[in-house]
Order: C-alpha cells, then structure tokens, then sequence
C-alpha cells in the first residue's frame, strides 16, 4: 500500500466513525469481562468459604462449579455480542471505506 492510499484511508469520515466505534465497543466489552473475571478471583482470593458452600445440604457441588461456569459463559456471550455487530454495522463501514477507496481510483 502506498501512502497516498493509506492517508486517503485515513482521512474517510467513515474509517473514522468505524475505528472509534469498535474501539470504544471492544473497551466496553472489555471492562465488563475483567470485572466479570477479578469478581469471581477475588472472591476464591478472599472469600473461599462463600464459593466452597454446597448447593443443598445434601450436595457435593459447591456453589464455585455453577459461578464459575457462569463466568465462562458470561465470556461466550460477550464474544457472541462482539461478532454480531462486527459482522453488521463494522463490516458495513468498512465496506463503504472500501468502496469509497476503489471509487476514487
């Protein structure tokens, strides 16, 4: 790629618009997954005893195994978010970027 190609890249209101929306989406994304992650380490760090409770009086399970898969999931769902709206309004813009380039030309 040549630099007048990558600053005319550069310059499109729309490359702009996409970079500051999936930057800020992905931040958002983030932050939710990190509190999410260090909620679930601080409590085994600080509080084991309220992950190591059984389920029911009778159970083997403790409430850590269904905590902790819910962390997992919570992951799966985020990544879901994610590609869902980087396959709609992400790929949308980088297409009019693309296609904005390719009609300068």
């Amino acid at each position: 790629m040549n630099k007048e190609l990558i600053e005319q890249i550069k310059s499109n209101p729309d490359y702009q618009t996409l970079v500051k929306k999936r930057t800020s989406f992905a931040i958002v994304l983030t932050i939710v997954m990190l509190i999410v992650y260090f909620a679930f380490i601080l409590t085994i760090a600080f509080e084991p005893s309220l992950l190591g409770q059984p389920l029911s009086s009778d159970s083997v399970t403790t409430i850590g195994i269904p905590v902790g898969i819910t962390v997992i999931v919570i992951a799966f769902i985020l990544t879901g978010i994610y590609t869902v709206r980087a396959n709609g309004e992400f790929d949308e813009l980088a297409n009019r970027v693309k296609n904005s380039v390719k009609g300068d030309k």
